[in-house]
């Protein structure tokens, strides 16, 4: 009888343990939805308060509202020398700018008339640029050349209508 009855108490007491945690279970997974929505929340107010959706580069610009624009030239720039390098080493470069038609600026400055008289400016910015590189540099690493690129030429326009700039073509020699 008294093996009845302790089997009872332990059945008892297994019963009330899956009751209670079946409450448990649901009363977090409610609170830990909640909380996540607060951090995705908190999350894309301090992204918005730092800037970071404004990031060169970083804007979602769609096919239809982009306009590309090529400078006209094939640049000849010097590179900078690499520590024991004697020779010069010329970079022959294609710029090419995506600019964003939905900005209050593109019809300011983005038009093809607009672009041919500001185009020495922004020849002006890839040649610093690129001289400020070695040839090596350049080439393990033409993403930076170009966002650094961008956020020179975005400086001078004091606009963000340009938001791509990319190499159509890129030798060395």
């Amino acid at each position: 009888m008294k093996k009845n009855l302790l089997s009872l108490v332990i059945l008892s007491l297994l019963v009330v343990n899956i009751i209670l945690t079946s409450i448990m279970l649901f009363s977090v997974v409610g609170t830990n939805k909640k909380t996540a929505a607060i951090v995705t929340d908190i999350a894309g107010i301090l992204s918005l308060e730092t800037g970071d959706a404004d990031t060169p580069g970083s804007a979602e610009v769609s096919m239809a509202d982009t306009k590309n624009y090529d400078i006209a030239d094939q640049l000849t720039i010097t590179c900078k020398r690499a520590d024991g390098e004697t020779k010069d080493t010329y970079c022959l470069v294609n710029v090419s700018l995506s600019m964003n038609t939905q900005d209050p600026d593109y019809a300011t400055f983005g038009t093809p008339e607009a672009m041919k008289e500001n185009e020495s400016m922004v020849k002006s910015e890839v040649i610093s640029v690129i001289s400020s590189y070695t040839a090596e540099e350049i080439k393990l690493d033409q993403d930076a050349v170009c966002e650094e690129i961008l956020k020179k030429v975005q400086d001078r326009f004091g606009s963000k209508f340009i938001y791509k700039v990319y190499f159509s073509n890129i030798m060395f020699g």
